[in-house]
């Protein structure tokens, strides 16, 4: 892999992740961009011990543009984009409309691909490996950063979601918090740990799902499974089998693996509902440590956590979603509406090959 950092016209940094080592990277930005202004600001809610990120400045941001107008694809001629080359494998850069920026965190956009067309699912297993260690060094960098104390690399998929641009890309958000979802992660793994005298809550979970019916699929390093308490209507969790706490923690094999793995369990999921139906809407989540300190979660370090991905879908059946309607966005109580025995089953069922 290839990495060659450069600056967009208005100052956002542009990161080209190449598979050539010989690749050259030299176009100039020829927008005539002003610098960028944001309002991003973290809003405490005491109530709830949570944060929440004003930024009124989103609301300019592109939305669904047609194709020969979108700005991931690489620029052409007199048709310029967020991407001043004509070509490119993979490329990371600092969003125009962030929802974190400056002290309140950085957010940064992935595009997997320059086939506009194309999805994560249809990618080859190289190039899904270097969208990996792509994800691998940003999170490497940003953790470095004084204002961020986690990580998150995700992809939303679909306009179900709330995408905006059709490209297939990804998203990485730095926070300067640990999130509430990974904090309530950590209470139970400190809370598990103390109840039996030292062991790893993870550790017990994987275990316990390799040996039930849940399990979608398994390599020699990874297991995906889809989890006792699912809230959704099909959720898929991967898990390496070695316990690390970030992708930075993953070995070779690992690495190597992830991408076939993952590609089968992406393609699986645009079969669930049949061959007919559009391509299904999920989002791609990767749960990592946090960077920052840990006192609030007594007797718990990093490597008590464990990297997985959460995949999930709001599609609930054929032309159905699934809506967050009172008890899940009032009282925040999810109610699942197949099965996760029979979700796992189905996943089985439309193996890909």
């Amino acid at each position: 892999m290839k990495k060659t950092s450069t600056r967009l016209a208005d100052g956002r940094e542009l990161i080209y992740y190449d598979l050539a080592d010989d690749t050259v990277r030299d176009a100039v930005d020829r927008r005539p961009l002003d610098a960028t202004v944001t309002t991003s600001e973290i809003r405490h809610d005491v109530l709830l011990g949570d944060s929440v990120a004003v930024a009124s400045h989103r609301q300019g941001r592109t939305y669904h543009p047609p194709a020969d107008e979108c700005p991931l694809c690489p620029s052409e001629g007199d048709r310029l984009s967020e991407i001043p080359d004509s070509s490119y494998d993979v490329v990371v850069f600092e969003n125009r409309f962030p929802s974190l920026a400056g002290d309140s965190g950085r957010c940064e956009v992935v595009c997997f691909t320059s086939d506009h067309d194309a999805s994560f699912a249809s990618l080859s297993e190289r190039q899904a490996r270097l969208v990996l260690d792509a994800w691998t060094d940003r999170t490497s960098e940003l953790s470095h950063l004084p204002s961020v104390d986690q990580v998150f690399c995700f992809e939303n998929r679909g306009a179900e979601i709330g995408v905006t641009l059709q490209h297939p890309h990804g998203q990485i958000y730095a926070y300067p918090f640990t999130t509430p979802r990974t904090a309530l992660m950590l209470r139970q793994v400190a809370a598990h740990k103390e109840a039996t005298g030292g062991e790893n809550l993870f550790d017990a979970v994987v275990e316990r799902e390799r040996a039930d019916e849940r399990v979608v699929l398994e390599g020699e390093h990874w297991v995906a499974f889809v989890p006792f308490a699912a809230h959704w209507p099909y959720e898929v969790h991967l898990y390496p089998k070695r316990r690390v706490p970030d992708l930075l923690g993953l070995d070779e094999a690992a690495r190597e693996e992830f991408p076939r793995v993952y590609l089968e369990l992406l393609r699986r999921f645009d079969r669930i509902f049949g061959e007919n139906e559009p391509p299904t809407p999920y989002i791609a989540a990767w749960h990592q440590a946090p960077f920052g300190a840990l006192e609030d979660f007594e007797g718990v370090t990093r490597d008590d956590f464990a990297l997985h991905l959460e995949l999930f879908t709001i599609r609930r059946t054929s032309g159905k979603l699934k809506f967050l309607a009172g008890s899940e966005s009032g009282m925040n109580v999810f109610i699942n509406d197949v099965p996760p025995e029979r979700a796992a089953e189905r996943l089985r069922e439309v193996a890909s090959s």
